[in-house]
């Protein structure tokens, strides 16, 4: 049986490789269903003396079913340095409207001149 599936490729350089490359692909519908984005963005935990501003976009999941999304950012440039924030959501949790958000929460990587890491949380915006 075929099952219809639209989606898009991005290059994705391997560190390291002078001859292999890879690609992701993010589906944006698999048998007809619609897949979804969210957008987020929030501020870190103070600590070391500063805080990061963050902002991005989930990856891709299916619309209407019980799902999750990953995401994955870079931090504001702040005190010399950047983190890298990336996780699950959790579930989707459903409006009253209409639409759901996604709950996430987290740590940075380490990173600066004092080493050092920052909590995070938020939640997606709506759907």
């Amino acid at each position: 049986m075929e099952q219809p599936v639209i989606g898009f490729i991005v290059h994705a350089d391997d560190e390291g490789s002078d001859t292999t490359h890879t690609h992701e692909m993010y589906l944006v519908s698999w048998d007809g269903r619609q897949l979804h984005v969210h957008n987020f963005s929030g501020v870190t935990s103070f600590d070391v003396g500063h805080q990061h501003k963050y902002a991005g976009t989930t990856e891709p999941a299916p619309s209407g079913v019980p799902h999750t999304h990953g995401y994955r950012t870079v931090t504001s440039f702040d005190d010399g340095h950047t983190h890298v924030i990336s996780g699950t959501t959790g579930p989707a949790i459903p409006l009253p409207g209409g639409g759901h958000i996604h709950y996430f929460e987290g740590v940075t990587t380490v990173n600066g001149r004092t080493p050092h890491k920052h909590a995070y949380s938020g939640q997606t915006t709506a759907d």
